[in-house]
C-alpha cells in the first residue's frame, strides 16, 4: 500500500526536483473494430477509442490536482494498425483516411498524442504491412497527433533487411513531406528492434497483441530527482553512488505507481504496468547528461560516458522492480539529444558524437533517439544506422530504436527548433563513407545462436 507519507515525500522532489509522471497511457485493442468496408472500419475506431478515453484527460487532471503530482502528458496507445485494418484498407491511401480517424480520435478526446499506427515486421512483411510502411510519410504530414513505430528485428527473429531499406526511404520521405515545419514527421516516426508489448512512451508506444481489451500504463520521469540525490554524495564511492540512485528510483517509481493505481480504478480499466524512464526535457535541471556529469564526467562523450550510463541504467531498473510489481515498458535512462538541454551542449562543444552515442546505446533502454542530421542524408545511409542499431539490439537482447531527423535544407552546424518536449537540435555530423552495396542485398539477417533457447 502506498501511504500519505509517501505522497508528502514526493511533494519535495515534485517541487524542488521536476519530478513528474509524463504520461499516463490507455492502451486499447481495436481487434474487434476490423471490418472489410473502410467506413465501417473508420467508424468502428473512432467509436471505441472516444468511448474508452472520453475521461481519461479529465481523470487525469483531478489526479494531478489531488495530489499534486504533474501529469505532463495523457495518451493513447492502440493495436498496431497493420494487424486490424488489413481487411479494409488496400493501398496506402486507404491507411491515411484511418490515420486520419485516429487522429480526430485523439483529438476530440484531448490526449496530446496517438500510439499505434505501426507495423510488426521483423522476419517479413505482408501486403498489408508493405502498404501501411509506405503510407507513413503521408499519414505523419495529414496528422498532428499520431505517432507510428515499425519493428524491423529482435533477438529471436533476426533482422528483416528488407524492412530496414524500405526504412530508410520512409524516413527520407516523411522529411520531404514535412520540410516546411523543420521535417517534424520524423520526430513522431521510430524503428525498433525488440519492441516492447507494453511501452505508454511516444513516439514508439503501440498496444501488444498479447494485452487485454484495454489497459492504463504510466510512465514517470525524474532526471532532476537523481541528479539532486547524487549532488549530495560527491566524491563518494561507487557502492554509495550505485545506493543513491536505486533509492531514489525506488521513490520516484512509487510515486508513479500510486497515480496507476489512482487512474486505474476511477477508470474502471486494469492497471498494466509503471514505466520508469529518465526521459529528459530541455529544461534546465531536467537532463540526464547533467546526471552523469554529476557523477565525475567533465561532460558527456568524455571517456567513462558509457560506464556511467550503464551504472545508471541498472540502478533505475532495481530500484523500480522493488517499488512495483509491474514495471515494464522501456524503464531505464533514455538519451535523446534533442531532448536533453545537456547532450545538446555536450554536442555543441565536440564532446559527443553521433558515434559514441550508438556505444552509449548498448547500454541504455532505448537508442538513437532525436538526432538531427544532415537533409541530404541518403536513404541508404539512414538504413545503414538503422541496421547498426538494430543489431545492437538483436545480439544483446535488448530494446533498441532509432529516430533520426534529417532536416531537409539543413546542415552540419544549424540548429533545428521543434518545439515544445520535443526540444530543438544541433544537426550533427555524420559518417559520409557509403554502405549502398550492403543495404540493397536484400533478404534477413539471421537470429543470433544464443536466440535458440526452446
Amino acid at each position: 500500500m502506498i501511504n500519505i507519507l509517501e505522497v508528502n515525500e514526493t511533494n519535495k522532489m515534485i517541487e524542488q526536483e521536476k519530478l513528474d509522471v509524463r504520461t499516463i497511457t490507455l492502451g486499447i485493442s481495436l481487434f474487434d473494430c476490423c471490418d472489410a468496408d473502410l467506413d465501417t472500419l473508420n467508424r468502428n475506431i473512432y467509436d471505441k477509442i472516444t468511448r474508452l478515453a472520453r475521461d481519461l484527460v479529465s481523470t487525469g487532471r483531478e489526479i494531478e490536482l489531488e495530489y499534486g503530482i504533474p501529469i505532463v502528458n495523457k495518451r493513447i496507445s492502440v493495436t498496431p494498425i497493420a494487424l486490424v485494418a488489413g481487411r479494409a484498407c488496400r493501398s496506402p491511401e486507404d491507411f491515411v483516411t484511418v490515420a486520419e480517424t485516429l487522429d480526430r480520435a485523439a483529438r476530440d478526446t484531448g490526449v496530446n498524442f496517438l500510439g499505434g499506427y505501426s507495423a510488426i515486421v521483423s522476419k517479413g512483411m505482408t501486403p498489408t504491412d508493405e502498404a501501411l510502411i509506405r503510407s507513413i510519410p503521408a499519414a505523419l504530414a495529414a496528422t498532428g497527433r499520431i505517432c507510428s513505430s515499425v519493428n524491423i528485428g529482435s533477438t529471436k527473429t533476426g533482422i528483416n533487411m528488407d524492412a530496414v531499406k524500405l526504412m530508410g526511404e520512409i524516413v527520407r520521405e516523411t522529411a520531404e513531406a514535412t520540410k516546411e515545419n523543420n521535417s517534424i514527421g520524423c520526430t513522431k516516426l521510430v524503428v525498433f528492434c525488440n519492441a516492447p508489448d507494453d511501452n505508454p512512451f511516444m513516439a514508439g508506444a503501440f498496444h501488444g497483441v498479447s494485452e487485454a481489451d484495454a489497459v492504463i500504463n504510466v510512465g514517470v520521469s525524474g532526471p532532476g530527482v537523481i541528479k539532486h540525490a547524487l549532488e549530495d554524495i560527491r566524491g563518494e564511492n561507487f557502492e554509495v553512488l550505485c545506493e543513491t540512485v536505486k533509492r531514489t528510483a525506488f521513490k520516484v517509481t512509487r510515486a508513479g505507481q500510486l497515480v496507476a493505481q489512482e487512474a486505474s480504478e476511477r477508470l474502471g480499466i486494469p492497471f498494466g504496468i509503471v514505466d520508469l524512464s529518465l526521459a529528459p526535457t530541455p529544461f534546465v535541471g531536467d537532463s540526464v547528461a547533467g546526471i552523469l556529469e554529476e557523477m565525475g564526467l567533465e561532460s558527456v562523450g568524455a571517456p567513462g560516458t558509457t560506464a556511467a550510463l550503464a551504472l545508471l541504467n541498472d540502478q533505475v531498473k532495481k530500484g523500480g522492480i522493488m517499488a512495483s510489481s509491474f514495471v515494464g515498458g522501456l524503464s531505464g535512462a533514455f538519451i535523446p539529444v534533442s531532448e536533453d538541454q545537456g547532450m545538446i551542449d555536450a554536442v555543441n562543444r565536440g564532446a559527443l558524437t553521433i558515434e559514441k552515442l550508438e556505444a552509449m546505446t548498448c547500454v541504455c533502454s532505448v537508442g538513437l533517439d532525436m538526432i538531427a542530421i544532415p537533409g541530404d542524408t541518403p536513404a541508404t545511409t539512414i538504413s545503414g544506422i538503422i541496421a547498426d542499431e538494430a543489431a545492437i539490439g538483436m545480439i544483446n537482447n535488448k530494446t533498441t530504436a532509432v529516430r533520426l531527423i534529417p532536416v531537409i535544407g539543413k546542415d552540419v552546424g544549424d540548429n533545428v527548433e521543434f518545439g515544445g518536449l520535443l526540444g530543438h537540435a544541433p544537426v550533427q555530423r555524420i559518417n559520409r563513407f557509403g554502405c549502398a552495396d550492403f543495404i540493397n542485398r536484400g533478404g534477413r539477417i539471421p537470429a543470433p545462436i544464443h536466440s535458440f533457447k526452446n
